[in-house]
């Protein structure tokens, strides 16, 4: 899992960092983020010790009718050894006895001029991104009349040659050889390429070659919702293949459950028009259109009708 530091939010968001200096690089391990009024008021017992804690007006206005005693004791219990940082909201001014104990435990105490709720939603947004599982798979991700499809298949297969030729016929390219994926917001994975490779499509017998420069920005994009995998492989001959397309498979990535087709290769097959016409089946079932299953219950209807003659 990728590691985020509330020095990571202080460079993101600009926050102000105003005690605890020493503890900007202590690890955040959730996305959660916890508004501690109860604990204002005392109750620590089920205190979340390990979330980021972010006080907002509310918070601070309830602390302040506080007396001296209450506030020394709950601040101290809410600057802990586990506690990855403490973000102040509307720019509102931190306590006393906040700053002495976030520096005496080590606590980053930083500060937005943001209104909470918008700061909430905002570090959420961030940390589910940078939190999210991830994997990195070889292949190429195309996008192709807006799905997301992920040609997987051994190397040498066709996989480059067949996006070249989809980028050529106005579908844009997200990532070829390497594609890291990401498990964002649920189930859904979202893939893009390396820095290193952002863009470039290795073609043998060519070499690299840079997709945006050759066929302009409109042929890119830095990422993309995987909606589909297609399987390039060698023709079997002693394999059956599906030939009516009733059959639902999927492949499993990270945590998500992803439809697969297997697209068999040989000479004479134009892969880029099949794997553009996948797509689009794809996006028709989508919309409640299944071709394939209509035809299956129009040959059972007549299969049907013909057994009814016969008696």
């Amino acid at each position: 899992m990728a590691k985020v530091t509330a020095k990571d939010l202080v460079e993101h968001f600009d926050f102000e960092v105003l005690a605890g200096h020493e503890g900007v690089y202590r690890a955040i391990t959730t996305s959660d983020i916890s508004r501690p009024g109860i604990e204002m008021a005392g109750y620590f017992t089920y205190y979340p010790a390990k979330r980021l804690q972010l006080l907002g007006r509310t918070e601070l206005s309830f602390y302040q009718q506080l007396n001296d005693e209450e506030k020394q004791e709950r601040m101290e219990k809410l600057c802990t050894y586990d506690t990855p940082g403490i973000i102040i909201s509307r720019d509102l001014t931190a306590p006393d006895e906040l700053i002495n104990n976030a520096n005496k435990v080590g606590v980053p105490l930083m500060r937005a001029d943001v209104t909470t709720t918008r700061l909430s939603s905002q570090i959420t947004t961030f940390l589910e991104t940078k939190l999210a599982k991830s994997t990195a798979m070889h292949g190429v991700l195309m996008d192709i009349y807006g799905i997301g499809v992920l040609l997987t298949g051994a190397s040498g297969v066709g996989k480059s040659e067949t996006a070249l030729d989809l980028v050529r016929r106005g579908h844009r390219l997200v990532a070829d050889d390497s594609v890291e994926i990401r498990q964002e917001q649920g189930n859904t994975l979202v893939g893009r390429a390396p820095d290193l490779i952002q863009h470039l499509l290795e073609i043998r017998g060519l070499g690299i070659i840079d997709v945006m420069t050759l066929f302009g920005a409109g042929a890119v994009r830095p990422f993309k919702r995987i909606a589909l995998t297609i399987n390039l492989e060698l023709w079997d001959d002693k394999k059956a293949y599906d030939r009516l397309g009733i059959e639902e498979v999927t492949v499993k990535i990270i945590d998500s459950e992803i439809p697969r087709l297997t697209i068999p290769v040989r000479p004479g097959r134009n892969l880029a028009v099949i794997v553009e016409v996948a797509a689009m089946n794809f996006r028709l079932k989508r919309m409640g259109i299944n071709t394939a299953q209509e035809f299956s219950d129009r040959l059972t209807g007549v299969i049907e009708e013909g057994d009814k003659e016969d008696f």
